[in-house]
């Protein structure tokens, strides 16, 4: 009897063990601002499969699309106020909160100092960008714990009706342009830009609301399905030099997990910075090839006017809102400050590469 009540006993004390571990199971939901059909969805579920590798199973990142929980302007407060656990976007959605979010989420060209994706993941990593980042959610006063994922830039510069030669020729369209800054100074040179989500901007030029549209680069644009509308396709742009699509986690959600969990999140979060730079270079070669081989779509060189235009613009607008906001300045301020160690050596340096494999590009069409 003694035995079976030792093994009754040893029973308990194992469930009520198995029990602790499965109510110790957070799972943090994610809403989306884009389709599940994105590379951007699939590049965040393989960081959800490495947060739950590195916890063991203890933390779990479910991936909801777009409009699941609110809708896509309002996922942000969603998280804020925790609606839902977490949201995915690019913070520069956000610029109407604060300015400064442009400088993290797409520091339009270049933050005008020249700064490309892999100096900018410098800047975050090293130079002290990331302390900005995390002092960015009390600026905008929302109960947010920030993760950046995915850097991807250059964009392209869009897909047209028809060639254009000039930015006489770019002003006569109506264009799907980002939000918050890298949109306005489109304005500000004369086009006639229009901020939407992704997920409307098909449906817009299917009904001819605008004629013409950025999104990304060939893979997501692919996806998108442009070329079944647009055939003119330029790769050169400067509105967004270097973007990032982040995680946002409720503050209280992400308090209450352990510290090791917490380091698990920011190492994921680290090892998704480069395999997203990874992945992006071999599906947008792939999906470039196909756009034009395939699809009809033609590949244009941008008008050289339109570099000097949009620069001087940028930078004037950059210089504005430094001037009203003190954050944003500082956060500028930092930017430049690295730029001016680092980005002589590393755009040099570029210019090895970019000559080599221009090179390349030309041999594969004799």
């Amino acid at each position: 009897m003694r035995s079976i009540m030792a093994g009754l006993s040893a029973f308990a004390i194992i469930a009520a063990a198995a029990a602790a571990t499965a109510s110790a199971e957070t799972v943090i939901r994610v809403q989306s601002v884009i389709p599940a059909t994105a590379d951007e969805v699939t590049m965040l579920e393989e960081f959800g499969r490495d947060v739950a590798a590195l916890t063991d199973g203890e933390v779990k990142i479910e991936v909801l699309p777009a409009g699941a929980v609110v809708g896509v302007q309002e996922t942000l407060d969603a998280v804020d106020a925790g609606l839902v656990e977490g949201g995915f976007a690019w913070t520069h959605y956000w610029s109407g909160k604060h300015p400064a979010a442009m400088l993290f989420g797409s520091p339009v060209a270049g933050a005008g100092v020249g700064i490309d994706n892999i100096a900018f993941l410098s800047w975050f990593l090293y130079g002290g960008g990331q302390e900005l980042y995390d002092r960015l959610w009390d600026e905008m006063g929302v109960n947010v714990k920030g993760f950046m994922l995915q850097p991807v830039g250059p964009e392209a510069l869009g897909w047209f009706k028809e060639p254009i030669e000039s930015m006489a020729d770019f002003r006569k369209y109506r264009f799907r342009a980002p939000p918050g800054i890298p949109g306005q100074t489109y304005n500000d040179i004369g086009v006639a830009a229009v901020a939407m989500g992704g997920g409307d901007i098909l449906p817009a030029l299917e009904k001819g609301t605008i004629d013409a549209a950025e999104w990304c680069c060939p893979k997501p644009d692919k996806v998108f399905g442009f070329q079944k509308v647009l055939k003119h396709y330029y790769l050169q742009g400067l509105h967004q030099v270097v973007v990032n699509a982040d995680m946002y986690i409720n503050g209280d959600v992400y308090d209450g997990l352990t510290d090791g969990q917490k380091k698990a999140l920011e190492v994921a979060a680290n090892a998704s910075l480069i395999k997203s730079l990874s992945y992006r270079i071999l599906e947008n070669g792939k999906a470039l090839k196909s756009l034009v081989e395939d699809d009809g779509v033609q590949l244009h060189d941008t008008p050289s006017d339109y570099f000097t235009e949009y620069m001087n613009a940028a930078r004037a607008t950059l210089e504005k809102n430094a001037e009203e906001n003190a954050f944003f300045k500082e956060v500028w301020e930092s930017q430049k400050a690295f730029a001016e160690v680092a980005v002589p050596f590393w755009a040099g340096a570029q210019t090895s590469n970019a000559a080599l494999g221009n090179a390349f590009a030309k041999s594969l069409g004799k």
